[in-house]
């Protein structure tokens, strides 16, 4: 099985481009998604509840 180097090079660069393509849109799917926002807005008001408090 002689496969030429060139070949092997555009398939993989092929296959990289495109699951960094899907990992992208799973990503944004998932920060999207409408379930995750009562997560996501109660961790972003959890750092400033604990950082709203005068030094000592």
């Amino acid at each position: 099985m002689n496969v030429a180097h060139d070949f092997l090079v555009a398939i993989s660069k092929s296959f990289g481009l495109f699951y960094l393509i899907a990992l992208s849109a799973a990503v944004l799917v998932y920060a999207y998604w409408p379930s995750n926002k009562q997560r996501f807005d109660r961790a972003a008001q959890s750092i400033l509840d604990d950082e709203d408090k005068p030094w000592r």
